[in-house]
């Protein structure tokens, strides 16, 4: 086996600045930043924008489009001008 051809893999605080969450894991992800951590240990910390903690999708705030009404206010407004220019 080959050394020196893998990335440095440790452990890392992400930090979710949206939703006032931090979670500890395992990643190759750098940072200059550091925090301590529940356990006393000092991690690298990395903020990202969105995690499961604050994306709609996970939260249940999503929306859902409604296409049927979207498709049934299409045929409203455009079903007499379709029909009157097909001769």
């Amino acid at each position: 086996m080959q050394q020196d051809k893998h990335p440095d893999y440790h452990q890392v605080v992400f930090r979710d600045r949206a939703a006032g969450y931090a979670f500890l894991t395992r990643s190759t992800a750098a940072s200059d930043q550091t925090i301590e951590w529940d356990d006393g240990e000092t991690y690298p910390v990395v903020d990202v924008e969105i995690s499961s903690e604050s994306h709609p999708f996970y939260t249940g705030k999503a929306r859902t489009v409604d296409s049927e009404g979207r498709v049934a206010q299409f045929e409203r407004r455009y079903a007499g001008g379709a029909s009157s220019q097909g001769g």
